[in-house]
């Protein structure tokens, strides 16, 4: 027995997507949601949860030139 195709919501615009060769921008539906998600990751409008190590890394190079 076969099973469904998976389908899954867009992660921009929530339009369901089968998980196919026929969309080959998934989990997106298109290129155009493909490059908005990657333009929020480049403004950092999403963010991995953390404490964020290379700021502190960075700072302590800063601190001791001066």
């Amino acid at each position: 027995m076969s099973k469904p195709p998976l389908t899954l919501a867009c992660p921009v615009c929530k339009q369901q997507v089968t998980w196919n060769d026929k969309f080959p921008h998934r989990p997106f539906c298109s290129e155009r949601c493909k490059l908005i998600d990657l333009g929020d990751w480049a403004s950092e409008s999403h963010r991995i949860a953390g404490e964020p190590l290379l700021d502190d890394l960075m700072s302590e190079d800063l601190e001791k030139k001066h």
